[in-house]
């Protein structure tokens, strides 16, 4: 089958360990499933991958993609769940979980298989494209605001780095909770985006907000990090589930958190449930995916190229034929 798949680790120039070409379909394997994937999404966890980031040399060759929809070999229209081991089905009580191509062959190619416990019905509301955005970066943002922020409507929050695929979600979702979300970007044009896509502000990256925020949304780390503290109310809640720009912030504002009682929370991605809670409110609200670019499997490296560059907004999903 066809697929795009991590054949080296190059930690500088990660796309040179990317190949597309044909890779082995999915063996048979008691409590798993096959499923013939309709769409996939990337992800930076994909790039990471590349580097050598959670995935080991003695993997290699390994099919990348984390997140999928797709039709199961019963007919059925499904999502899949990307976090393999969580409950010890379809691989055993003792394994500690992991994420799609941390262990296990990914989303990016024809057929992908998983354990059954990992396949939740897709709702009709949805198209392939959109479901498959879904499983990483909208279950993540989802579970930041809802579980961890803990933030009910009319709550407000600041969601650093408009664009990204769990800052993109994290304005849509919040939007559609009721919430007042502010937004930064260092680009005017995905300032513009994230206005159109619901925040009741975006602002420079830095620049002083309005207000002060019950909770702040976190993905890029070290060059938005005293900013975020900055922004929070006293006793509000800072969610980080990512450092794009490092995870060595200057300052690490440690006087501020504890004077003003600040909560900070790490989160990574999100439970089954939790996934078809989002499915539910996706359907049920209308809010959807944003999707910067939708391309055939075989032009994957295309989609690698504009996620690598930063100049997406939203998703990049890979459709097969």
């Amino acid at each position: 089958m066809f697929a795009a798949y991590a054949a080296r680790i190059d930690r500088d120039q990660p796309l040179n360990g990317l190949e597309l070409g044909e890779r082995p379909a999915p063996g048979t394997r008691s409590g798993w499933t096959t499923v013939n994937v309709k769409a996939a999404s990337l992800n930076h966890h994909d790039l990471w991958s590349l580097r050598g980031v959670g995935l080991a040399e003695d993997k290699l060759p390994m099919i990348l993609g984390c997140d999928a929809a797709g039709v199961d070999e019963d007919g059925n229209e499904v999502v899949l769940h990307s976090v393999i081991g969580q409950t010890g089905h379809g691989v055993g009580p003792e394994e500690p979980r992991s994420i799609l191509t941390e262990r296990y062959q990914g989303t990016f190619a024809e057929q992908v298989s998983v354990p059954t416990w990992n396949v939740l019905p897709k709702p009709r509301e949805l198209s392939f494209a959109e479901a498959a955005c879904l499983p990483t970066a909208w279950l993540t943002a989802y579970r930041m605001l809802f579980t961890n922020a803990g933030v009910r409507p009319g709550d407000s929050v600041l969601v650093q780095g408009a664009g990204g695929g769990v800052a993109t979600a994290a304005i849509a979702l919040g939007r559609a909770a009721g919430l007042r979300v502010f937004a930064t970007s260092r680009d005017e044009a995905k300032r513009k985006r994230a206005l159109e896509l619901g925040a009741v502000e975006a602002v420079e990256s830095g620049a002083r907000l309005p207000q002060r925020v019950d909770a702040v949304i976190e993905t890029v780390g070290a060059a938005t990090w005293s900013h975020s503290v900055k922004s929070l109310k006293p006793g509000g809640t800072l969610v980080i589930s990512g450092a794009t720009s490092g995870d060595r912030p200057s300052h690490a504002e440690l006087t501020r958190i504890f004077f003003l009682e600040l909560k900070v929370v790490g989160s990574t991605m999100g439970t089954k449930d939790e996934l078809e809670d989002l499915l539910s409110f996706c359907a049920a609200t209308g809010v959807r995916p944003v999707i910067d670019e939708v391309l055939p499997l075989d032009r994957a490296r295309e989609g690698f190229e504009r996620m690598e560059s930063g100049e997406l907004f939203g998703k990049v999903v890979l459709e097969t034929s």
